[in-house]
């Protein structure tokens, strides 16, 4: 197969493993040079929920992969 058997795996982790630490960094280190029309920070929430379903994306393609 094109990339090994376990490309979709592999793909979920890098995914999920994103957008948990993307989100993560969002709020920890807000960007610094903003433009107009920019918030000044991450919305909290939504950032949360992205940092968990990345989380629970990445787990997953963990246990798949030892599997």
């Amino acid at each position: 197969m094109f990339l090994g058997e376990n490309l979709l795996s592999w793909l979920l982790l890098a995914l999920g493993a994103a957008m948990a630490v993307g989100n993560a960094m969002a709020l920890i280190r807000p960007p610094v040079g903003r433009e107009e029309g920019d918030l000044e920070r991450a919305p909290l929430w939504r950032s949360l929920l992205y940092i968990v379903l990345g989380t629970a994306a990445a787990l997953w393609a963990v246990a798949t992969l030892a599997g």
